[in-house]
């Protein structure tokens, strides 16, 4: 089994139970798991491979909890850019009516690239648009051939237009075809074991896309086989006011009452929710993923994480699709989770390390893995190094701080499951600029189709 050596660090942020912070840290990695992990002088030197990380801060590889890759491809529209989100969605089903299965594997290249070169190691994607025999395995292949840890979900929309739904007749699915998709996806491509780079998830979109009985449905299938449920709740006030005319009960009730609650729930956003749904989400397990560039670039509102993580709700960082941020950066999302939480609450409202530890450990415990999110002796070799001294953290008196505060940093080198994915600031695996070209002609075609 190959070993390998990441020794002296400047700084080694280990999120471990005791949140160890090490000066001259090292840590000694075989095959894809850490082996021992601590100051330079207590690991072991030997190894096949010594990276020198002297002037460099070492972290756990951040986790991404939710996202859409395929809105890479459109990015900064003028119809967009100061529309809420039922107006923004409106705007954009009749371009995403033209995916294809080359825009979503092109797209996921994309979106996952640039979430490994600032950092992240495991992201989530959400994709629930399947026009044009899209399969999921089209984001799939893209997230093997970078070596990003990938949980993606089999979304769907089943409520058109016609039916009082908000998406167009035209991308929405039939139920059963649906069912019979996800049952395919997890049986081919779900691994459960620990250090698993690819877990399945099912993901109806919303409870404005979807019928109740695909919720039931889907969350009946997804347990049968062991696998997690994630989905939109409790985003924007417009939703609130369609699940109280169409539901009689707020979207948090309404998501409880179709099963939609436990250890293996996860919701996108929940900014609207009252302090009995606070109590609720903390008492069942269930998890938020936190999207605040998103959640302030729409007009959505701040959700109330802060209560969330006093209660114990499990509170994860995320990203959002990239039509709706327009960013993939988990450093820059921590650094506005931080601020915004400090827009009502004050300056002690959300700390620095409380932000980094929702952008790592915090989204493990979201996705249900206990082999990521810190880095101790048994956990997979997810980290991540940036050089300190960078002009962005010049003058910084606290490293792990500088990480949020100052300007969001790109990697210098970044592993996971014990493969360097990117070095020296570039991906190992592909020359990211000939996808960048094509990324922009399918865009392009899309918009002009």
């Amino acid at each position: 089994m190959a070993s390998l050596l990441v020794r002296e660090a400047e700084l080694l942020v280990t999120m471990d139970e005791k949140r160890r912070e090490i000066r001259g840290g090292s840590i000694l990695i075989e095959g894809n798991r850490i082996v021992a992990v601590g100051p330079t002088s207590e690991v072991p030197q030997g190894a096949e491979r010594v990276i020198d990380a002297r002037g460099k801060m070492i972290l756990p590889g951040l986790v991404n909890t939710h996202h859409h890759l395929y809105q890479t491809l459109t990015r900064c529209l003028p119809a967009t850019q100061n529309a809420p989100l039922f107006d923004w969605l409106k705007s954009l089903y009749p371009i995403w009516a033209n995916l294809t299965a080359e825009g979503v594997y092109v797209s996921a290249l994309i979106g996952l690239a640039e979430l490994l070169l600032s950092g992240c190691t495991t992201s989530l994607d959400h994709l629930y648009i399947f026009p044009n025999r899209l399969r999921l395995e089209d984001e799939i292949w893209a997230a093997r051939e970078l070596g990003i840890r990938f949980h993606p979900c089999r979304g769907s929309m089943s409520l058109g237009e016609s039916e009082g739904g908000l998406p167009p007749d035209e991308v929405v699915e039939d139920e059963g075809a649906i069912l019979a998709d996800c049952r395919r996806v997890i049986e081919g491509h779900h691994d459960a074991e620990p250090y698993s780079m690819c877990r399945v998830l099912i993901a109806p979109c919303s409870p404005f896309s979807v019928s109740a009985d695909l919720m039931r449905s889907s969350a009946e299938l997804a347990r049968s086989y062991g696998v997690r449920l994630h989905t939109h709740v409790a985003e924007t006030l417009d939703e609130e006011e369609f699940c109280l005319e169409r539901y009689g009960c707020r979207p948090v009730q309404y998501a409880a009452d179709l099963g939609w609650v436990g250890e293996d729930v996860s919701y996108a956003h929940g900014i609207y929710l009252n302090d009995e749904e606070i109590g609720l989400l903390a008492q069942t397990g269930t998890g938020v993923a936190h999207c605040p560039t998103s959640n302030m670039l729409l007009g959505s509102g701040i959700a109330p994480v802060r209560k969330m993580l006093r209660e114990g709700v499990k509170v994860g960082l995320a990203v959002d699709g990239s039509a709706s941020n327009d960013s993939g950066h988990m450093l820059a999302e921590a650094r506005m989770a931080m601020l915004l939480q400090r827009v009502k609450g004050g300056p002690q409202a959300l700390s620095a390390r409380c932000a980094l530890e929702m952008a790592t450990l915090g989204g493990a415990q979201l996705l249900g893995r206990e082999d990521i999110g810190s880095l101790e002796v048994g956990k997979a070799a997810d980290l991540i190094a940036i050089d300190v001294n960078r002009l962005e953290y010049a003058g910084a008196g606290d490293l792990v701080a500088a990480a949020v505060f100052c300007a969001p940093a790109k990697v210098d080198f970044s592993m996971v499951n014990g493969r360097l994915v990117v070095e020296e600031g570039r991906l190992t695996s592909m020359e990211i600029e000939p996808i960048i070209a094509r990324h922009n002609e399918i865009a392009r075609e899309m918009i002009r189709r």
